[in-house]
């Protein structure tokens, strides 16, 4: 990761706030004790003829990875809690329009490194829940009701 200084922070987080996204979801995984997994991401999108702006931002966050899509975008995403976390930090003071975004990522974070019940768990999908509203999520169909019915003795 190279340095960042404000105004290369803040040009970050204007991309963010207009061609950018971040996901909290919860997936199934059957190698994991709840058996469901939050995952949580950043993408940034971009027309694929200006791709260089996301292998600018790679090269910056020392992470993730570039897609070239058919449909004539290309996207770079982070995955690893970690490194979104690492980043939405760094961000956090320059978004506008994610901020509230940003807010809960970063406690669903905090919260799924503390967890240790079966109940911290379905409050961390509640959590995402509400994170899901705030994206107008239309494609979500593993919710904390999900999740919930499935843990039930």
């Amino acid at each position: 990761m190279r340095f960042m200084d404000s105004t290369t922070l803040a040009y970050i987080a204007g991309f963010l706030d207009g061609d950018g996204s971040i996901f909290f979801q919860i997936v199934p995984r059957k190698d994991y004790k709840q058996k469901f997994q939050i995952r949580s991401s950043i993408a940034f999108y971009q027309k694929t003829e200006y791709v260089e702006i996301l292998d600018w931002l790679k090269e910056i966050f020392g992470c993730g990875y570039i897609r070239h899509r058919k449909t004539g975008i290309s996207d770079y995403t982070i995955v690893e809690s970690k490194e979104v976390r690492r980043i939405l930090e760094l961000l956090r003071p320059y978004v506008r329009l994610k901020k509230k975004q940003i807010e809960i990522g970063l406690e669903i974070l905090n919260k799924l490194e503390n967890k240790k019940t079966t109940q911290d768990f379905l409050e961390i999908c509640k959590l995402v829940d509400k994170f899901g509203y705030m994206n107008y999520s239309k494609k979500r169909t593993i919710t904390h009701e999900t999740v919930s019915k499935f843990l039930s003795p």
